[in-house]
């Protein structure tokens, strides 16, 4: 289903569904067949060199998890896109594909955890010169990625204070430069952002997030310029990163109600967002639809809405963290995000549990921080909910 007039809403349910494979069933089959047989010898030899569409061995490529990838490339606007076993295999495979011995990388210094380790631990041990430069400081971003790069990796909300980088600013100086430009939307989502319309090349989630929705099934997405996600392909075929079909269909499935339970988060966030900054108890709120947010111009002009998610510091140390979380019973404290249940923890359990508490302060992840993903609960039993924890402290 190709037809940009369609809201997100109809692509999220529609896209990826009308392959004939799946003759008259209204739903995608999960598909476990390792391989597929051919008596045709030439066909067979045909589709394995890609000369015709169809499935050789499911660590290449599956009738379920090509659904998948047909949903996301249709959402994002992309020529192409492939999927992976984990959001953490999308951004690694991605990253090692372009990345050789040699090559320049700018990016923020505000990154998911995970990738903020490959940058600092993994890639300078393969002579990649990587610059982190301040999130939000386009400048210094424009005069490093001038000096000469190859990648340019953005985040955006980035995890877990929600700064803001504008996209369509970074991606115009990486153009005269040559540069392939990635971001990170799992925040976002296609909902709220899309990368590739302002300049990006190509764009990733963590698909176990919000596309899933549920906390049930990991995956991860890229999408993008054809070619570029050809080569990310050939490596993670390779590599093995392979999505398997049981997944990929939990998390297509998840995604038919993307648009739906984004709406409601948007919302409820925005309202939980407001009632924290007016809270004594609470320090600082970080949430990209607060007009005191210093990204909040760019934000506005770049994304439909500023998604569920949103952190929040205690007026204390991390003693009132450990006080006031226990005491939420409308939140599962738990590593992730973007499920249709809030869930809450503090960076040094979550987001950035590899770095150490210098590395986060660097970053400027304070400990008494609370990353909060808000569900699809009543806002009103969730406004009730922090208010009953915040008396507690």
């Amino acid at each position: 289903m190709e037809n940009k007039n369609y809201n997100k809403a109809t692509q999220a349910v529609w896209a990826g569904e009308d392959n004939p494979y799946f003759k008259e069933a209204v739903t995608t089959p999960i598909v476990n067949s390792v391989a597929f047989a051919y008596n045709d010898l030439d066909k067979w030899y045909d589709i394995s060199v890609g000369k015709e569409d169809g499935f050789i061995y499911s660590r290449n490529t599956n009738p379920t998890v090509a659904s998948l990838e047909e949903k996301i490339r249709v959402l994002e606007g992309a020529e192409a896109a492939t999927a992976f076993a984990t959001g953490m295999a999308a951004i690694s495979n991605t990253l090692f594909t372009f990345l050789k011995p040699g090559k320049r990388v700018v990016s923020v210094k505000d990154t998911y955890g995970g990738t903020s380790k490959l940058f600092l631990d993994f890639f300078p041990d393969y002579q990649v010169e990587i610059m982190l430069c301040e999130t939000g400081n386009h400048e210094e971003m424009e005069i490093e990625i001038a000096k000469g790069c190859d990648l340019v990796y953005l985040e955006t909300p980035t995890n877990p204070t929600l700064k803001i980088v504008d996209i369509k600013r970074i991606a115009l100086a990486a153009k005269k430069v040559g540069a392939i430009v990635v971001v990170d939307n799992t925040f976002a989502t296609p909902i709220n952002q899309n990368p590739l319309s302002l300049g990006a090349d190509l764009v990733l989630h963590s698909a176990t997030k919000y596309l899933c929705g549920h906390s049930d099934a990991m995956g991860g997405l890229l999408a993008g310029n054809k070619e570029l996600v050809q080569k990310v392909f050939h490596f993670r075929e390779i590599n093995g990163a392979s999505l398997q079909a049981d997944p990929a269909y939990m998390i297509a499935r998840g995604m038919k109600t993307l648009e739906l339970r984004v709406s409601r988060q948007n919302e409820s966030a925005m309202k939980i967002a407001s009632y924290l900054k007016a809270h004594s108890k609470v320090r600082d709120v970080f949430y990209p639809g607060l007009e005191t947010h210093i990204g909040h111009d760019i934000a506005k002009s770049q994304m439909r809405g500023f998604g569920g998610m949103l952190s929040f510091a205690l007026d204390g140390g991390y003693n009132l963290v450990e006080k006031f979380l226990p005491s939420l019973k409308l939140v599962h404290l738990a590593a992730s995000l973007g499920s249709v249940s809030t869930l809450a923890g503090p960076p040094r359990t979550t987001s950035h549990v590899e770095l150490t508490e210098a590395q986060r302060a660097i970053l400027g992840i304070p400990e008494s921080l609370i990353r909060y993903s808000v569900g699809i609960e009543s806002v009103d039993d969730l406004l009730q909910d922090l208010e009953d924890g915040l008396k507690k402290i």
